[in-house]
């Protein structure tokens, strides 16, 4: 399976103080919500693999989404959310109690870096879980997950744990001074 990151935008003049959310789409319009968002001037992150599957009797190799009915919105810190929700394709903004979950910069990054570097490895399964060793070390796991469903749940346990280790971070240091 080769994996690559589609990053979009429209507004190459965006504000620098901008947070990365995941976004959960419709059943099978994770594209059709990306060109929405897209065409409404939001920057958009929507991880694919290219993957063979037998269509009609032949193996074709396609292109699809690597987290199926999700993808990545970035957005200004005092955004207006009505138009989002309301997006074509769009479910639902991803959140605990109410709020949104932000997703690191760094964690889209890694993902854009791990994409690319799939499409171009030639490296075997064993080669990629032994040098396991950076923050995300977790995601090599994910990412060599065949099964689609098995790879969205684990990533979107992988971001919710992200995020509780995030907030458990702030308290620990703000509780120092």
């Amino acid at each position: 399976m080769d994996m690559n990151i589609h990053s979009a935008t429209s507004d190459s003049n965006a504000p620098r103080e901008r947070t990365w959310y995941l976004i959960q789409c419709k059943p099978r319009q994770d594209e059709r919500a990306e060109e929405h968002l897209i065409r409404q001037g939001y920057q958009c992150s929507r991880p694919t693999c290219r993957s063979e599957r037998s269509v009609r009797g032949q193996r074709q190799r396609l292109t699809e989404s690597l987290f199926p009915g999700y993808l990545f919105v970035n957005l200004p810190d005092n955004a207006n959310w009505v138009p989002l929700r309301s997006t074509r394709g769009v479910s639902r903004v991803v959140g605990f109690g109410g709020r949104p979950l932000p997703v690191s910069d760094s964690l889209i990054v890694e993902l854009q870096y791990r994409s690319a570097k799939a499409f171009t490895s030639t490296s075997n399964v064993d080669d990629k879980l032994s040098n396991c060793s950076s923050t995300f070390s977790e995601l090599d796991v994910i990412f060599l997950t065949d099964d689609v469903k098995k790879r969205t749940l684990l990533f979107i346990d992988f971001v919710t744990r992200q995020q509780i280790c995030l907030k458990s971070g702030r308290v620990a240091s703000s509780t120092k001074r």
